[in-house]
């Protein structure tokens, strides 16, 4: 058996787990990572990187499709093989040598193989051809092993061989007729962009689609799916799943109607890469979220943090969002790092150790057509919170800029006031190209900026960012 000893040990090395690593070794921290598959992990190879390359394409065509001038330059469809290769390049043909690269560039150690926790502060690690290698951190373990895919105990449906979003992700020929469950992100991202390829979409849902934003966001984007040609089945469940003789997919759905594809691919929802980690071992249950203080320090059993156990990104079900797993990344590496110092960190919120950001002001880019961005609570979210709020609306097909943008430019905006302190709680937009002015509102409400002082910043004319106007002028020039 192999074995060393560092600062800190991190287990996994996708995006969340490459930042804690960079902030523990910048800090002077010996630091090493553990990763089973690729360095850079679900974002880079199955998640964000490859499905919005997948859905760019088609969003830039149909873009130039609503322009006159451009409309009429287009000459040919969608070339859906081309697409695939830009895919395979973005991902770098599923090849970690890139990462590999930028962690010996940091001074980061890697270790690859399946980590386990075996004791305290030790890891063992398992590699692919059988050797072991027991870690030992001095300080600090990091557990970054993100989620996977849940597939829901429907009758027939793992004999089916369903999809999950990996496989939707890196697949080498779009089939013509796919089913999918679930109308969360994925789902949507993912039926937009198979019905952008032209493959005929049916897309199933228990509620509307999604369900956790505002409500004309499920409304707007559920009306482009349909317009793209998707057949939406929605406040519909699923009897059962069956792959029949001629290797297609039969969906029995709750309403009685049969549903007939190629592929099923299951969005339904993620659980935590936790269950093989070796938790019982140091007194916590295998296969559950952890929970994390705010400077992501583990919970323990008995209620209180495990002074050398660190978490962050889907593992710990606070946001299921790689930016916002990326910002618990710092939070950990920096929280490490300074209580190895031995300093006493502060606790107030949005200190330099503290992830408040997790619980009131998280943004949201959904890359449907037309695209979803929200930050901080929904209206629903903030009444459900106790606060005294106003709802102010308006429709972004009335800016100049949205005008030049298309010429029958669909969109809505919504903030959430805060009527006690007047401050934004939660913006949502829905809209073309609307998740880049998202970080506006995003400012707005982490900086709890008086709506008072919204006013004097003075949106560029023409350009979506004039909505801030708009928004302002139909809520009124609040008294100073």
């Amino acid at each position: 058996m192999n074995a060393a000893e560092y600062d800190v040990i991190v287990i996994g090395a996708g995006t969340v787990g490459e930042n804690v690593a960079d902030r523990a070794a910048q800090s002077g921290m010996h630091t090493v990572v553990v990763e089973a598959e690729l360095v850079g992990g679900e974002c880079s190879y199955w998640a964000c990187m490859p499905s919005k390359t997948l859905l760019r394409s088609g969003a830039l065509l149909r873009a130039a499709s609503k322009v006159g001038g451009a409309r009429e330059a287009i000459t040919a469809e969608l070339d859906v093989a081309a697409v695939l290769r830009r895919r395979d390049w973005m991902t770098s043909d599923w090849t970690d040598d890139g990462g590999v690269e930028w962690l010996t560039s940091a001074g980061i150690d890697l270790v690859r193989g399946h980590a386990v926790l075996t004791a305290p502060r030790e890891v063992t690690v398992t590699a692919a051809d059988g050797t072991v290698t027991k870690l030992t951190a001095t300080h600090s373990i990091a557990v970054c092993t993100g989620s996977v895919a849940t597939l829901p105990d429907l009758p027939g449906l793992r004999e089916s061989r369903p999809w999950t979003s990996r496989d939707a992700t890196s697949v080498k020929h779009v089939p013509e007729r796919l089913a999918i469950l679930g109308g969360g992100v994925v789902g949507v991202e993912l039926a937009t962009a198979y019905a952008g390829f032209g493959t005929r979409v049916d897309l199933i849902a228990r509620s509307t689609l999604l369900s956790n934003q505002e409500p004309f966001a499920g409304e707007l984007v559920s009306t482009a799916l349909e317009d793209l040609g998707a057949r939406l089945h929605l406040h519909t469940g699923v009897g059962r799943v069956e792959r029949t003789a001629a290797d297609t997919v039969r969906i029995e759905l709750s309403n009685g109607d049969t549903v007939e594809a190629d592929e099923i691919l299951v969005a339904v929802g993620r659980h935590p890469r936790t269950g093989d980690l070796g938790l019982e071992n140091v007194g916590l249950e295998p296969g559950d979220w952890l929970e994390t203080d705010d400077t992501m320090r583990v919970i323990g059993a008995d209620g209180s943090p495990v002074e050398w156990l660190y978490a962050a990104g889907d593992v710990v079900h606070r946001a299921l969002l790689t930016h916002q797993g990326k910002y618990e990344a710092r939070i950990a590496g920096d929280a490490m790092a300074a209580r190895a110092k031995g300093h006493t960190l502060p606790t107030e919120p949005w200190t330099t150790y503290v992830a408040t950001a997790d619980h009131s002001a998280v943004p949201q880019v959904t890359f449907s057509d037309p695209e979803v961005a929200s930050v901080g609570l929904t209206a629903a979210a903030a009444e459900k919170a106790g606060h005294r709020i106003r709802v102010v609306d308006y429709d972004m097909s009335g800016l100049s800029g949205a005008s030049i943008a298309a010429d029958d430019y669909v969109g809505q905006a919504r903030l959430i006031v805060d009527e006690d302190r007047h401050v934004v709680l939660g913006a949502t937009f829905v809209g073309a190209d609307v998740g880049e002015i998202l970080h506006s509102a995003t400012i707005a409400v982490v900086g709890e900026v008086p709506l008072s002082r919204l006013w004097h910043a003075v949106p560029s004319f023409p350009t979506l960012s004039e909505v801030w106007l708009r928004l302002l002028e139909a809520y009124g020039r609040p008294t100073e």
